[in-house]
């Protein structure tokens, strides 16, 4: 799958574009959010582009449970494991990067 020279994303990853690293593998790479809704509130993506989460789930299974074992292991070590994982898909979903991506909310009690 290539990767659009556009892609905010890929360039976090590619360090062209500064991030607080929270978490990085060979498949993996996670951040803070700017934009934080909870205390913790971390955005993991996979190194591959790829648009969304349907299309990543369909491409490549083991990296979608791959990033649920790194949200996990985000949680564990900020708020005893509790956490709420998000991937909106889509316009109007809320989606504005079109990188899959997805939100790690913890660190503290959420609202339902």
């Amino acid at each position: 799958m290539s990767e659009p020279q556009d892609c905010l994303f890929c360039k976090i990853i590619a360090g062209e574009i500064p991030s607080t690293k929270v978490y990085e593998d060979d498949t993996t790479y996670a951040f803070k959010d700017i934009n934080p809704k909870a205390k913790v509130h971390v955005l993991i993506v996979p190194r591959r582009h790829y648009a969304n989460v349907a299309e990543l789930a369909k491409a490549d299974p083991a990296e979608l449970a791959h990033i649920a074992e790194v949200a996990q292991s985000i949680a564990d070590k900020e708020f005893h494991g509790a956490y709420r994982l998000i991937f909106n898909t889509g316009l109007d979903a809320g989606q504005t990067v079109f990188h899959v991506h997805a939100h790690v909310l913890t660190g503290e009690k959420l609202d339902e």
